[in-house]
């Protein structure tokens, strides 16, 4: 489950200001997709916070969290 690392509120940023309402990182102009699309693609954590030096790395840490605990939320486990 998330850590006190962050919350969803303390992580991701929406406002119709940014990006017309696209969920980025709070306290910049990140969307969120592109941590997402980078490991996709093959790139590292590394790689990504090079290449957007305004994340922090705790921010990526604390949005794949969130994204695990979504995404396995009522999840059965295995028998």
């Amino acid at each position: 489950m998330m850590t006190d690392m962050g919350t969803l509120d303390s992580v991701v940023q929406v406002d119709p200001e940014i990006l017309g309402g696209t969920p980025v990182f709070r306290g910049t102009r990140v969307p969120v997709t592109n941590l997402l699309d980078y490991l996709a693609a093959g790139d590292t954590l590394d790689q990504f916070l090079a290449d957007f030096p305004t994340v922090k790395r705790h921010q990526t840490v604390a949005a794949l969290e969130l994204a695990r605990d979504l995404l396995t939320a009522g999840a059965h486990p295995a028998r």
